[in-house]
């Protein structure tokens, strides 16, 4: 049993059944076995942008089959639907908002398998890993929309899937936009109601 975040060798390949074994105060996430420390706790406005999205969406989905989570949630995302015992997988994020619509992929753990949509606020500590490293791994796990809120510039960048499995960037969106949930045929976000404040990081 691991208590302290020093005891773990950033240099190591771990599974879902060590992350499983881990105690520590710090929330991490597995990243294709490699260990990643989570952001400090998230700033105000973090957090303001990220309850006003789950309240968005929650509000929609009320009484749908589709539900809605926001972190800390595990969302693990094995290799193959013939590897999913926790020695097999190698990576389980934390995203800030997800959306499930197959109910089969929820345990009493989170998620196991692609969400149908994921949403990432970036922080400044964090943000390459956003952009670059979960932009890749949501792209190869077959997540349908990939939502980057940039909370500094007020700006949600939507990616999603094409033909072939890879993210094309649908549009960027400011505060003065709607912007319509593809993944549903009758729900649109007015981002005026999600970046409530202006200048603020």
């Amino acid at each position: 049993m691991i208590r302290n975040i020093s005891a773990l060798d950033a240099n190591k390949i771990y599974t879902y059944a060590d992350y499983l074994t881990w105690q520590v105060q710090e929330q991490l996430e597995l990243i294709r076995g490699r260990l990643f420390k989570m952001s400090p706790a998230p700033l105000r406005y973090h957090q303001e942008l990220s309850s006003a999205l789950h309240r968005e969406f929650s509000s929609y989905l009320k009484r749908k089959s589709c539900k809605v989570f926001h972190a800390p949630f595990d969302v693990r995302l094995p290799k193959s639907q013939e590897q999913q015992n926790d020695e097999q997988i190698y990576t389980v994020v934390q995203p800030d908002i997800v959306v499930v619509c197959d109910l089969s992929k929820l345990d009493r753990r989170g998620c196991i398998g692609a969400p149908d949509l994921i949403i990432e606020i970036l922080s400044p500590s964090t943000a390459a890993k956003d952009v670059k490293n979960k932009f890749a791994l949501y792209e190869e796990s077959g997540v349908r929309e990939y939502w980057i809120v940039i909370p500094s510039e007020a700006i949600l960048e939507i990616f999603k899937l094409d033909e072939q499995g890879k993210y094309q960037l649908d549009n960027m969106y400011t505060r003065d936009d709607t912007v319509k949930v593809s993944i549903f045929d009758d729900f649109s976000i007015d981002l005026s109601d999600v970046f409530e404040e202006e200048n603020v990081c």
